[in-house]
């Protein structure tokens, strides 16, 4: 179906936030949703999550994203009419279908995909090229390199080069990581911004070892901070890694080094800005998740905005944040290249005065797609494309990965893994990168390759007791619903393939998960063993890459079956606005 101009016009502006009065700007007469107006002396661009995502996608954000104790109800756990209804968003808009499920299948042939790092630089170069370069700055917040098989096979180098290209002046990182040090660095070494982390440090080995670090007296490894002059003010981007990068992923891949959230040290550096550094604003470039950000901006003082990634949400406006010294506004800006944000800063006499903050979806047919960038974007794809361009199968629904508990494409994922390895159970990680598919288009393998390239791909099959099982599901719906922001990870919930269960998510951890049982209704024996088939474990394992088991089960001829494998009934969160409906 064509696009219409007219749709998006009628629909969709910015939505832009003022220290002093936030407001959403929406109205039919705009000229374009990307005119905006001029505002400050300093514009910062902010991208993350992309998760190496080169061509414009569908993804559907997701109908469960449940806040537990204070989170409940607060961005970002709102989702459907909630979510429109808290930021005032017009359910037939363009900004409906971008930031909401709401009717996905039916505005996704209305309005298109998003993202595209062709459309993306042209966007980016239009806002840069409005204030002036010496005004404007573009940050990324981490998961650029990988997410695709074209970025595992290259291990992020292709995004690299896409990242010059872009003009990314410094960047945090997260998935970065599970490519080991030595690949990192050598990236890095072609990479022309700056690669910030105040919150790795190395081991004391290490340290002993005179490993290799930005710092040798604390030992940071990487540069904490950089300092740019916008508009004749200094403004001071401080970079914050995944906090867990060695509990969520294999320690062999960084085990050098040690990670945190790092409070302390994140305040004795803010300080350090803005007394020794007297810069005039102190941005954090986060890849903690929105949560997390939340407290520790109410913990964490001198700190003007907080520029959030990692839990993929994607919130219109900041959330303003008190603390002992003032307020910090929390954003975050989505995943897959959807959005680009916007800050504007007025910076007077050593301090913030104003600020507006707009979060644009990037609708790539509304934007030309930059030629250098499409030039390069084709020769990297070029030894890859017809290779995995082969239709594999045809979707007869909706695939999508983003909900707290389960998904179309993970159930494919727990379905393959179940038939092709001759299990019982199967278990896949509660991943929220990957592309969403539209029911009666071809599916390929580099579609499979989205929702599974990683650089730990092996599967296995193990026997694990009932008991097991429970205790695996007890703490991975802890790291998701623990009441205390700094003991969640991110992600979703393991996808479990093969049975249901019962999930209470207010209740402590051991007393979430009950009546766990197989897809025949037989109840779980806590005794018992059972085959167990899974991937991406942080223990070494030898089978098949996932995308080879799911790729051989596509092939076959096999969908998904009518019924689908998981089931999840969940108790005591009646009327939470995380779930829609």
């Amino acid at each position: 179906m064509a696009i219409r101009r007219r749709d998006f016009l009628k629909s969709t502006a910015a939505v832009a936030t003022s220290l002093s009065l936030p407001r959403l700007a929406r109205g039919a007469d705009t000229a374009s949703i990307y005119d905006i107006e001029r505002f400050g002396n300093a514009r910062i661009l902010h991208t993350t999550d992309t998760h190496a995502q080169l061509n414009p996608v569908y993804f559907r954000e997701p109908s469960v994203n449940i806040g537990i104790g204070e989170m409940a109800g607060r961005p970002p756990h709102l989702v459907g009419h909630a979510f429109l209804d808290r930021f005032g968003i017009r359910p037939d808009s363009a900004d409906a279908y971008a930031f909401t499920c709401v009717e996905f299948e039916k505005s996704a042939g209305r309005f298109g995909k998003l993202g595209g790092f062709a459309h993306l630089k042209t966007l980016i170069d239009r806002l840069r090229n409005d204030v002036g370069a010496k005004h404007a700055m573009l940050l990324d917040g981490g998961d650029l390199w990988q997410g695709t098989g074209l970025a595992n096979s290259m291990q992020g180098r292709d995004m690299v080069e896409v990242a010059n290209l872009l003009g990314i002046e410094a960047m945090t990182g997260h998935w970065e990581f599970t490519y080991g040090e030595e690949v990192l660095r050598e990236n890095l070494g072609h990479f022309r911004g700056e690669f910030l982390a105040q919150n790795v440090f190395l081991t004391e080995e290490a340290a002993f070892n005179d490993a290799p670090a930005f710092d040798k007296t604390t030992g940071r490894v990487f540069k904490p901070s950089v300092i740019k002059e916008l508009g004749g003010h200094r403004v001071a981007i401080i970079g914050q890694a995944f906090p867990y990068v060695p509990i969520a992923h294999p320690k062999r891949f960084t085990p050098n080094w040690t990670f945190g959230i790092r409070e302390e040290e994140l305040q004795k550096h803010v300080d350090a800005l803005r007394g020794n550094d007297k810069v005039d604003a102190v941005i954090l470039l986060s890849h903690n998740g929105m949560d997390v950000d939340l407290k520790l901006a109410s913990r964490v003082t001198g700190i003007d905005v907080i520029l959030g990634g990692h839990t993929h949400d994607a919130v219109p406006q900041p959330i303003a944040v008190k603390n002992a010294g003032g307020t910090t506004l929390v954003t975050n800006a989505g995943s897959n290249g959807k959005f680009l944000a916007v800050l504007d800063l007025a910076l007077d006499k050593g301090k913030v005065g104003d600020i507006r903050y707009h979060l644009l979806p990037v609708y790539s047919e509304l934007l030309k797609p930059d030629p250098a960038m499409a030039e390069l974007i084709g020769k990297l794809r070029a030894p890859v494309v017809t290779d995995w361009s082969e239709k594999i199968a045809t979707p007869d629904r909706l695939l999508y990965r983003r909900d707290n508990f389960a998904g179309p494409v993970d159930d494919l994922i727990c379905t393959a893994l179940r038939t092709e390895l001759n299990a019982e159970i199967a278990l896949s990680p509660g991943f929220r990168w990957g592309v969403t598919a539209l029911p009666g288009q071809p599916l390929t393998m580099e579609d499979v390759l989205a929702g599974t390239a990683i650089t730990y791909p092996e599967t296995y099959v193990q026997e694990m007791t009932g008991a097991e099982i429970k205790d695996v599901l007890e703490d991975v719906c802890d790291n998701l619903f623990n009441a205390d922001p700094y003991y969640q990870q991110g992600g979703d919930m393991v996808r479990a393939g093969g049975l249901s269960y019962t999930c209470s998510p207010t209740n402590a951890i051991g007393r979430r998960i009950s009546e766990l049982k197989l897809d025949n209704g037989k109840s779980i024996s806590a005794s018992r063993r059972y085959k167990v088939a899974g991937w991406a474990s942080v223990n070494g394992q030898q089978g098949a890459p996932v995308w080879d088991v799911v790729a051989k089960y596509l092939r076959s001829g096999r969908m998904l079956p009518e019924r689908l494998g998981t089931g999840v009934t969940l108790n005591g969160v009646d009327g939470n606005p995380g779930i829609a409906g």
